[in-house]
């Protein structure tokens, strides 16, 4: 299928006539989708939210409204990019959806897509025994997970933690976008090693968790985001090792641990057991995400503490 402005500008005129376009040539391209979109149709949306700069809700209003020409090359000429150089829509409008909320993001970052989103929206019960007042978003990336926190609990101070300088800059430009530069900090350690003796209430975090074989696997999309927040070892858990042996000297009593391990769930389950993690479930699909509090990681430390 060839997406030459010439080709489509003269017969598609309507936001439903490229809604509905750009989902078919999506679905009859070799593009894989999965980076905060589920399907051509949700990634149509995207573009075209862009390029109009109209809501999702405001474009189905508007479905039969007619897009000017420039409007209309400018859609065609992502769909060919996305297609050709296999870029997630996200990456070519800069922009993506967490928690209800928009976020700038660019290939510094990964493009937010954690089912902990769902988590967020239910204020983490029924784990979260009280309101935390301090609340840790470790490997933060582009901030997202540490700005919807920030909305979720309006009284509390977040760290947003994340190694990658690249990264802590477009996270500093969603938290100011949000207007949230008095209780949300990025701050740049490698894991908890910068911290010293800051205490939370709740740590979340989506580390990096791809295992070898998977990485040798993934789908071009992939490969557009920063490595060093996909790989993690042979098994996908060297950095999970180190969270869990470090995370219980951060953490006041009654904190908890919620973390997101994907497919490298496999390789925990097999290495501990013993080792009381509860295996959350969702009501929007996903699976890997894992909560566990202070006491018992505290009990269970001598799993951790060689990193094995």
């Amino acid at each position: 299928m060839t997406h030459q402005v010439s080709q489509v500008t003269d017969d598609l005129l309507t936001i439903a006539d490229w809604q509905r376009y750009i989902a078919s040539a999506l679905h009859g391209a070799d593009v894989y989708f999965g980076h905060g979109a589920v399907d051509g149709w949700e990634e149509g949306l995207l573009l075209l939210s862009e390029v109009t700069a109209l809501t999702f809700d405001e474009l189905h209003a508007h479905r039969d409204c007619r897009l000017t020409f420039e409007e209309k090359s400018q859609l065609a000429a992502l769909v060919a990019r996305r297609i050709r150089d296999k870029v997630p829509a996200a990456y070519l409008v800069h922009k993506s959806w967490f928690a209800g909320l928009p976020f700038y993001v660019d290939e510094r970052v990964l493009i937010p897509r954690s089912p902990i989103a769902e988590l967020i929206e239910q204020e983490f019960q029924p784990w979260l025994m009280h309101t935390p007042d301090h609340i840790l978003d470790l490997c933060t990336g582009s901030g997202c997970i540490a700005i919807a926190c920030a909305y979720a609990f309006p009284d509390a101070i977040v760290d947003a933690v994340d190694i990658s300088s690249d990264a802590l800059a477009v996270a500093r430009m969603n938290i100011e976008e949000h207007g949230l530069s008095d209780r949300v900090e990025a701050i740049e350690s490698d894991g908890f090693n910068g911290l010293q003796d800051r205490r939370y209430d709740l740590i979340v975090t989506n580390p990096p968790y791809v295992d070898a074989e998977d990485m040798d696997d993934l789908p071009p999309e992939y490969h557009h985001e920063p490595k060093l927040g996909l790989s993690a070892g042979n098994d996908g858990l060297d950095l999970v090792r180190k969270i869990l042996r470090d995370a219980p000297e951060h953490m006041n009593d009654g904190g908890i641990l919620i973390c997101e391990v994907g497919n490298s769930m496999v390789h925990m389950q097999a290495l501990w057991p013993d080792v009381p993690f509860v295996w959350l479930s969702f009501e929007r699909g996903g699976d890997g995400v894992f909560a566990i509090n202070k006491e018992q990681l505290e009990q269970h430390a001598g799993h951790f503490a060689d990193g094995a």
